[in-house]
């Protein structure tokens, strides 16, 4: 790597605005432009700055680590969360985040590296450029003094400025024929690092074979545990070795210090090849997913610094193995390419020192190497940018060549000359722009190109409908193709998925990237789960462009009304009744639990038969077992008095309790209507409900013999409901519903037109979960989908995923007429419902954004209500990083325009109080809101340590309920929405209103409270 002077002064004149954020960026200033001030986060200067951004935000990042390691992981994280906040945040689309460090990259010969972290900071900034061009520049200014920095802002993405002049970073071809002596001559040990890897032990190998190195000392996690050791030291040994193979966690220092201490032949070389990989999107990273990338290479490679110092040992080589992903900024491995700079830093900053040291920053090795859990996509990507794989003799052999050269940073890799020169001038990294000839007529198509994705605009509004649609999916679909190298555009079904057509986290931002360059548009990451196929897509620009359509649209309709004649009376709420966790058993239990702001969620229940001493493990990985032992459970649900309906207990004893819990509600729910539960048999009263677990009979076997004749009745999911209607004669439909976690509020809309056809005339809505088995923390564990502490945090910026719940809750509903006809009391109205499906979405269990927004649509146009009448959004919000963004996005598409200004919709979950009771969660979300419409107060949303960064919050007018709000009366009725969707796909939405005031006189004995069980 050398830091040359740019070729031209492209971009140097920059007279914008720009300010600075954090402690750390007091003092540097921008060379040129208007500063306006200094703020403590992004925060603060959204805050300051209403009426409009700066053009450059700069920022230094700082640590707090009491040592390198700490340090390293601390700024890294930092920044980690900054780039987060900056990418979820649309008001910073059009500004540049300036990162600045201080001596943390080598830009000039013979110059040392003071700041390590910050070298760590530049390859995690480096892939979030790859990731996101145009966003982010990269200075690092002198290393010297506390005085202010002048930082430039150039067309350059990263430099540096040493004695007031700027260079670039470009990667130039090494002398080869240079020799240096050999770092394996005279007697000693050479300790190889992540040793029972593939690199690990072709390095070892190597060493022996083509050097004569006698003593090896190879260290591991799992030392000879590890799949093959005790063949491989046995080979080694074989061939002349003396070898010792030791478990040792190389960034555990008193560990490590230990093994070193107690070596017979003194340690003379180091080669550490340990690390680990953990790819994702900068948008998809976890400070907890970082750390323990930079654990082994930076941990490891500052423990062996540490140690063989303390130790007096004479090393030869101190070999580091760094990736060329730090190098280039691989898109996808922020955190890989952070732990590898640190690598590239600590070489010159042992160089410094007057020690040895060498990174090698290696690019793909075909066999063996980090790389080699790359699939066919990645390797295809990493293809088309000019980078070639080579085998191990090819890469042992520039091991050689490598530390013949005696400098401390060497890029071993394999180029595809024609790929690069293939690809235009602005899509070639800059660091490899040195390495590829150009000629004019090249330069000149390039130009053509970009001139001609300039006006597709203009050329689209040139063009007859038909052929405008034509255009825009060819766009997509050439880009489609490029993205992952298919023959050629034709090749690729538009109508298929994206996922489908074998897209990931990494190849979505990439295609994201080429169509903001094609369209000149600013689209977000989330691109291809909001428009799942090329055709939706293509679609989708037509619209972002601007481009009106002629004739009929083909995109699905975004309302729906009733049907001409339809009975459009509104659904009365005369009855509810529940059971959830925290020893809530009725509305006001659950009421008095969501007012009061308590947490619900506790440990695994003791009664179930689950193995609680083994069920727990930490590690996510662990197969059988759940990273997480808390949830929301109801550990009363195996008490049942089955005499009191009439069953025999070897019958209730094969019977879900999910059954046993339906019954129960059921009967309580008439009573807390005023209506006697022996009065409404042979009532064309309907029973919809929501139930999504049947694991109760997998304990089954071991009971009587004398129950198995009950076991399907007790089981079948359909007698869930199809057992009401007969235990209390009702003679309406009953319908069991399973659309996952959606189901309870797809019951009540099921319901409420069931009472609008004819159907029935008064409907049990609602949904029941009970999880008999663990099995659905184990699931969700290996797909890392659960919070560790169990608890929902809905669009926190701490959500780390969802916490299961289990409970009960019905709904007694008829029509408005009915109910004021037959004196019942209203607690509220359904003004409107929708259902929908997701469709061809991104994966069947990614939630969709626009088929969010065209259910809240429906169920409005339902209503007959604009979106300004609805006051707050009871939510899904199960606190997942990718659904809660998602959804949030279609509140503010939605009910977040057009409302009335200091009025904004509120919006809330009372998962974060209950934790996710699935198939009964919607339910709880409208008891909720109807006692919250009750009582005039909406009660604040738990675990919301800031909302979330991935929303664009600014984009509309919805708030988090971070705190209780009076719910006032403004002269017309309360209203709010209730969300549920899915993991299937299909979504729910109900509009609830507050009840009319006309209501009837209560009846005696009419106390709302339901009575005992007998």
């Amino acid at each position: 790597m050398r830091w040359v002077a740019p070729n031209s002064s492209e971009g140097v004149s920059f007279d914008g605005t720009w300010a600075v954020v954090g402690t750390g960026a007091r003092d540097v200033a921008l060379v040129s432009g208007e500063g306006v001030g200094s703020f403590g986060s992004l925060a603060e200067l959204a805050e300051a700055t209403v009426e409009g951004v700066p053009d450059a935000v700069v920022y230094v990042p700082t640590g707090v680590g009491v040592d390198v390691p700490g340090r390293v992981h601390d700024v890294v994280g930092s920044v980690l969360v900054l780039l987060q906040e900056w990418l979820g945040d649309e008001r910073w689309s059009a500004s540049r985040l300036v990162v600045v460090t201080r001596g943390a990259v080598a830009a000039v010969e013979g110059e040392s590296v003071v700041d390590v972290a910050g070298s760590a900071v530049w390859g995690l900034v480096r892939s979030a450029q790859s990731e996101n061009p145009d966003r982010f520049l990269l200075v690092d200014l002198d290393a010297v003094g506390d005085g202010a920095g002048a930082v430039p802002v150039t067309g350059h993405a990263q430099v540096a400025v040493r004695s007031g002049g700027v260079v670039v970073p470009r990667l130039v071809r090494a002398d080869v024929g240079a020799t240096g002596e050999s770092p394996w001559s005279g007697d000693g040990t050479v300790l190889v690092t992540g040793a029972t890897g593939a690199l690990g032990r072709l390095v070892a190998r190597h060493l022996v074979v083509e050097h004569g190195v006698r003593g090896l000392l190879l260290l591991s996690r799992s030392g000879l545990q590890a799949s093959g050791a005790v063949e491989f030291e046995a080979e080694l040994a074989g061939l002349g070795a003396s070898v010792r193979t030791v478990a040792c966690d190389v960034a555990d220092r008193e560990a490590l210090t230990e093994v070193l201490a107690g070596v017979e032949s003194p340690v003379r070389a180091v080669v550490h090849t340990a690390g680990v990989l953990d790819d994702a999107v900068v948008q998809g990273l976890t400070r907890e997913r970082v750390d323990a990338v930079l654990r082994p290479k930076v941990d490891g490679a500052w423990a062996l610094h540490e140690a063989v110092g303390e130790l007096g040992l004479d090393l030869t080589a101190f070999i580091l193995f760094s990736s060329v992903a730090g190098t280039f900024g691989t898109a996808g491995q922020s955190g890989y390419a952070a732990a590898n700079t640190f690598l590239d830093g600590l070489a010159h900053l042992r160089r410094a020192q007057g020690l040895p040291a060498t990174s090698l920053a290696w690019g793909l090795w075909a066999e063996g190497g980090m790389e080699a859990a790359l699939d066919d996509t990645d390797r295809a990507r990493l293809a088309r940018s000019g980078l070639t794989a080579f085998s191990p003799e090819q890469g042992l052999a520039l091991f050689d060549q490598a530390l013949a050269l005696d400098v401390a940073e060497v890029v071993p890799l394999g180029l595809n000359q024609a790929a690069l020169r293939s690809r235009p001038t602005q899509e070639l990294p800059p660091v490899l722009r040195g390495l590829v000839r150009r000629s004019v007529r090249r330069v000149a198509g390039a130009t053509e190109s970009a001139t001609a994705d300039a006006s597709l605009g203009d050329r689209l509004a040139a063009l007859p409908a038909e052929e405008q649609e034509k255009l825009l999916l060819d766009l997509v679909l050439s880009e489609v193709a490029g993205v992952l190298d298919y023959g050629a555009p034709d090749t690729v079904d538009a109508r298929r998925g994206f996922k489908a057509l074998g897209f990931d986290s990494l190849t979505a931002v990439e295609l994201r990237n080429r169509l903001n360059k094609a369209t000149s548009l600013r689209l977000p990451a989330t691109l291809v789960f909001d428009h799942p196929t090329p055709m939706a897509l293509a679609r989708h620009l037509r619209s972002e462009l601007g481009i009106p359509e002629d004739g009929p649209s083909t995109e699905p309709t975004t309302t729906t009304a009733l049907p001409a004649g339809a009975d459009d009376d509104p659904i009365a709420i005369i009855g509810m009744s529940c059971r959830y966790p925290g020893g809530v058993g009725s509305p006001e239990d659950l009421w008095d639990l969501v007012a009061a702001g308590r947490d619900a969620i506790s440990g695994f229940p003791e009664d179930r038969g689950w193995d609680l001493d083994r069920l727990f493990d930490p590690d996510p990985d662990h197969t059988g077992t759940t990273y997480a032992k808390d949830g929301g459970f109801l550990y009363e649900a195996a008490e049942f008095d089955a005499e009191f309906f009439g069953i025999s207990p070897r019958e209730a004893l094969a019977m879900d309790p999910q059954q046993r819990l339906l019954l129960e509600a059921s009967w309580e729910v008439f009573e807390r209507a005023g209506i006697d539960p022996r009065s409404v048999a042979g009532s064309r009263t309907g029973v919809y409900a929501g139930v999504m677990y049947q694991d109760y009979a997998s304990r089954l076997p071991a009971l009587p013999g004398d129950v198995e004749g009950y076991i399907g009745t007790g089981n079948t999911s359909s007698v869930n409901t199809g057992r009401i209607a007969y235990t209390f004669g009702l003679e309406g439909p009953a319908v069991t519903v399973d659309t996952a976690c959606s189901s309870s509020l797809v019951a009540l809309h099921m319901a409420i037109q069931s009472l609008r056809s004819g159907e029935c005339s008064m409907a049990l809505a609602g949904g029941v979960t009970v999880m008999s088995s663990p099995g659905t923390f184990v699931d969700f564990s290996r797909q890392r989908g659960l919070a560790p502490d169990g608890r929902c945090k809905p669009f926190a910026q701490a959500a780390d995923g969802t916490g299961w719940s289990e409970g009960v809750g019905l709904l007694l509903v008829e029509r408005l007429s009915d109910a004021r006809r037959n004196g019942h009391r209203v607690l509220a109205v359904v003004r409107g419902s929708a259902i929908n499906q997701d469709g061809a979405s991104n994966g069947l269990t990614a939630p969709n954004g626009p088929a969010q927004q065209r259910v809240i649509n429906q169920a409005l146009a339902v209503a007959g209500l604009e979106t300004g009448d609805v006051d707050a959004v009871e939510a899904h919000g199960t606190g997942t990083q990718l659904g809660d963004p998602i959804e949030a996005g279609a509140l503010l598409a939605t009910y977040g325009q057009g409302r009335v200004v200091g009025r904004p919709l509120w919006l809330g979950s009372a998962k974060s109080n209950i934790g996710h009771a699935q198939a009964a969660a919607g339910v709880a979300g409208v008891i909720k809101i109807v006692m919250a419409m009750r009582h005039g107060v909406l009660p604040r949303t738990l675990h919301v340590d800031e909302p979330s960064s991935f929303v664009d919050w600014e984009s509309g007018a919805v708030e988090l309920l971070t705190s209780e709000q009076m719910w006032p009366e403004t002269g017309r009725p309360r209203r709010a929405g209730v969300s549920s969707f899915g993991i299937s796909g299909t979504n729910a939405h109900v509009i609830l209103e507050q009840a009319p005031e006309d209501q009837p006189a209560q009846t005696e004995g009419e106390s709302g409270e339901a009575g005992p069980l007998p």
